[in-house]
Parts: structure tokens; sequence; C-alpha cells
């Protein structure tokens, strides 16, 4: 289905650990808990899912909530094939037959009727009801229910209710010390470590920007986008302008304060 990504077997991807959150999830994992993960858009949330699902030897389901999303994209529907109409398990139906994990990126961009769906998967019921069958799923072992979202970007319209938070076992995520960014960088992107420690300088520096001249700080994956571009022969100035200062404002004057900073930088 559309915004999903589904991945078996494969190998763990790089991810450096910024604190106990490997061992949180394993225990979560261990005992059939659901895992929130609260942290800003870019600091390695999404990375972390994959790596600790490739660790576990766990299959993956990934989906992308956005607007549009309704709880009958994750269950599942009646489509036509072949002449006939069959039914068509979802990417959360599978995850529960198969006791694989199922993270939903960014909850709260999906539709209300989403979270009403999840309760009873998220208590000891664990099952998932198919109004559409008739059926009611019991999760299989080594089913695992992993969302995220961004506090720091909610309004009144898309919060994350407490009744569903408390439902979960949380984990505040937050960008990487700037030695520890500088070194996932460096391997990301295959730039000497020292030229990367002045980007993640002036990430730092538009971090401190948010809410002022900025909506959203630098998330590490546009350091590594701006690290990559360097890598293969771009200037400074032009990289950092396309991977970082273009993909947090449209606003030109803005975008001239931002180069200023960038010269003050790399001076």
């Amino acid at each position: 289905m559309d915004g999903t990504n589904i991945s078996k077997g494969a190998s763990a991807p790089f991810y450096l650990a910024q604190g106990d959150e490997c061992d949180v999830f394993t225990a979560a994992s261990a005992n059939n808990l659901p895992l929130l993960l609260k942290g800003p858009t870019g600091c390695g949330k999404t990375r972390f899912v994959a790596h600790m699902a490739a660790k576990l030897g766990r299959p993956l389901y990934t989906v992308a909530c956005h607007d549009d999303l309704s709880a009958a994209d994750l269950i599942g529907r009646y489509l036509l094939k072949g002449g006939e109409t069959i039914w068509v398990d979802g990417p959360l139906t599978r995850a529960v037959r198969e006791g694989a994990i199922c993270y939903l990126d960014e909850i709260v961009e999906a539709r209300k009727d989403v979270t009403v769906v999840l309760h009873p998967l998220t208590d000891d019921r664990r099952i998932l009801p198919i109004d559409r069958t008739g059926e009611e799923l019991e999760a299989a072992d080594g089913f695992m229910l992993v969302a995220s979202y961004n506090p720091g970007y909610q309004n009144i319209l898309k919060s994350l209710k407490p009744s569903t938070r408390q439902r979960f076992v949380s984990i505040q995520f937050d960008f990487p010390n700037p030695e520890q960014e500088a070194d996932i960088v460096a391997k990301e992107s295959g730039l000497d470590l020292e030229r990367v420690k002045p980007l993640v300088r002036l990430a730092g520096k538009l971090r401190a920007l948010k809410g002022q001249d900025l909506e959203e700080g630098v998330s590490t994956r546009l350091i590594v986008y701006t690290a990559t571009l360097i890598a293969q022969g771009m200037s400074v100035e032009r990289a950092v302008l396309a991977a970082m200062i273009e993909p947090l404002t449209d606003d030109e004057d803005v975008k001239r304060g931002l180069l200023d900073l960038v010269m003050a930088v790399f001076g």
C-alpha cells in the first residue's frame, strides 16, 4: 500500500546509540510493550527502528503516516482482482498475523480513526478487530507496535491524546551532541571528519534560530545530505544552500541572513 515499506532479513543499518534506547527497545519487544518515539524531524527515529528490527532479526513494516491515511489503509480492504472481490490485508494486519514490527512514522499526521484502531493492540488484549471480515485477530508472538511523532511541531489540530500516549512506553530523542553528530555524518557521507565538524557547528547555530526566523532546525539528515554533496566535489557554499538553507525556508530575506551565518562559520 502507498506509504508502506516492508523489510525482511536486512542487515542492520548504521545507528550510533545516544543512550540506553537500544536496551529500552529490546526490553519492550521482549515484553510485548508498544513503543512511542518522540523527537524532532530528522534526528534518527526511523533509522533507529530499522536498526533495531534488523538487530533483533524481525520483519519490519514501516508506514509513513499522512493526512489521508485511514484505518482501512492499515487494516486492509476488499479489492477487485481477476473478476472477483478478495480481501487484502493492510500492513498493520500483516504485521499482527506474522508477529512483525509495525512502525507508524509521524502518527499524528494520520486521520483520527487510526488511533482508535490501535487501542486494542496497545493493552493486554493485543487484538485487532477487523469489522469488514468479522475477524478478531490476536497478535502473533513477536508483534510489536512502534510509533513516532514530533511533539515540537504539534498544533491543536494535530496532537496525540494523553489517552493514546499513556498506552505506550516512550523514548525521548533529540539531535546527537556535536561530537557524536560529526561521527555520524562522516560515517554516512564519506566526508572527512575535520570537514564535517564546521557543518555540525553551523547546524547548531541554525537550530538556535528555531522559533525565530525558522520553524524547524536543521536535521541530522540534512547535514548528511550537505556533506554528501561536498564529498562529491560540490563547493561548501553551494552544498549548504541546496541541502541546509533551501529546505528550511522560502523567505529570500531569511535565506540571505542564513548565508551570512554560513560565511561567519566558514570564513
